[in-house]
């Protein structure tokens, strides 16, 4: 699955134009209304972007990892909430039912999630299982031809958009293998959402608790038909996803570069550019480096993972997937905190870029897998080929 050359570059040409002239001018008010306005909404919806990895066949534009990363790397120039937006719908959310689930499931859901007419979240983490994804306790009890589903699932990413849910329950036993997939809409009775999140930063994005009570869903809701796999299928929307997250950091890594360099080029001391003391040019350098290797890796992992089969989970792309979603977001941690450096007190003041984007990459190395759980990933498959 790929967009032909031509096509994707008149795509790619569009988003960042889109970016630049749409986006970027509105970054201040999403700071301050804690909201993405509705009319850039239906025009990301106009563009195909909720529908950027979903194939053609189910009404998607059909890019493949690479070329999906291509466009994250752009979409990290500009504020983290506006591709938050649709970033569900291009991952978590609708990969599973994508990879794993029926013809008929994907035909009856994909096509409204790639228009965004449909926003689907994945609901994994819940208050005691987070990165012990395996611990979930939300179960799912098998009454008739349905399940009764009850329990909570914390920071759900567009929860408060959401028509549907790809939600984990736990309905075969205990560990890994007890857990199944769903597709649950968000109008059952039953469903019941917590307050929008207050978070240090990525203002605009939305999140929340989701409560399940007796809520009633078809057992052929469950993805694929299959109860039991649930967990395998999280963990392979997770690689893509993975690699989505590290592209987006390569992309903020160099926004951050830019604000450094153009304020470096600008701010003057002791009667000469900040930027020709020569331990600014190291800041900037490390910078540089650190986020060209980042990017090095991220398009090696993604030409690896185009060349498996889509439904399939190969431990070695796994392994590098984690490398890169690892070594990306510590990246651009770093680069955050350099450019708020470089900057000096400016760099501290509510109105900087580089200020607002140094609370916002902090959530990088925590979601979709903290840094830590990368280390476990690669660790152990490395024990495992020894």
């Amino acid at each position: 699955m790929a967009l032909d050359a031509e096509s994707f570059d008149l795509l790619l040409s569009s988003v960042q134009r889109f970016i630049r002239d749409r986006l970027m001018p509105h970054e201040d008010d999403l700071e301050n209304d804690d909201d993405v306005p509705a009319d850039i909404v239906s025009d990301m919806k106009e563009m195909g972007l909720f529908g950027l990895s979903i194939p053609e066949e189910y009404g998607g534009v059909g890019l493949s990892m690479s070329q999906e990363c291509r466009v994250a790397y752009e979409f990290g120039h500009t504020a983290l909430a506006f591709r938050s937006v649709f970033g569900t719908n291009v991952g978590i959310g609708s990969q599973g039912i994508l990879m794993d689930g029926t013809e008929e499931q994907r035909r009856e859901y994909l096509p409204r999630i790639a228009t965004g007419d449909l926003i689907i979240s994945f609901a994994l983490t819940e208050p005691d299982a987070g990165s012990d994804a395996a611990a979930i306790r939300t179960r799912g009890q098998r009454d008739g031809d349905h399940y009764v589903l009850n329990g909570s699932k914390r920071f759900i990413t567009n929860a408060p958009r959401a028509g549907a849910f790809t939600l984990m329950a736990r309905t075969d036993g205990p560990g890994a293998a007890g857990i199944s997939a769903f597709i649950v809409p968000s109008n059952l009775p039953g469903i019941s959402l917590g307050k929008p999140d207050r978070k240090m930063g990525q203002r605009g994005t939305k999140t929340c608790d989701v409560t399940l009570q007796d809520v009633r869903v078809p057992a052929r809701m469950i993805i694929g038909n299959i109860s039991g796999r649930g967990f395998k299928t999280a963990m392979k929307v997770l690689d893509r996803g993975r690699l989505h997250l590290s592209a987006l950091a390569c992309g903020m890594a160099e926004r951050l570069l830019g604000e450094s360099l153009r304020y470096a080029r600008d701010r003057r001391q002791f009667g000469q550019r900040i930027g020709d003391f020569q331990l600014i040019q190291a800041m900037l350098a490390d910078s540089q480096a650190e986020s060209y290797a980042a990017w090095s890796m991220v398009q090696d992992c993604a030409m690896r993972y185009d060349a498996k089969p889509v439904s399939q989970s190969e431990p070695d792309v796994s392994m590098r997937a984690a490398c890169a979603k690892m070594f990306s977001t510590e990246m651009v941690n770093r680069v955050a905190d350099r450019s708020v450096q470089i900057h000096g007190g400016a760099g501290y003041m509510h109105e900087s870029k580089v200020e607002r984007f140094y609370r916002d990459v902090r959530l990088m190395r925590l979601y979709e897998g903290t840094t830590q759980i990368q280390q476990l990933i690669i660790g152990r498959e490395l024990m495992r080929r020894e």
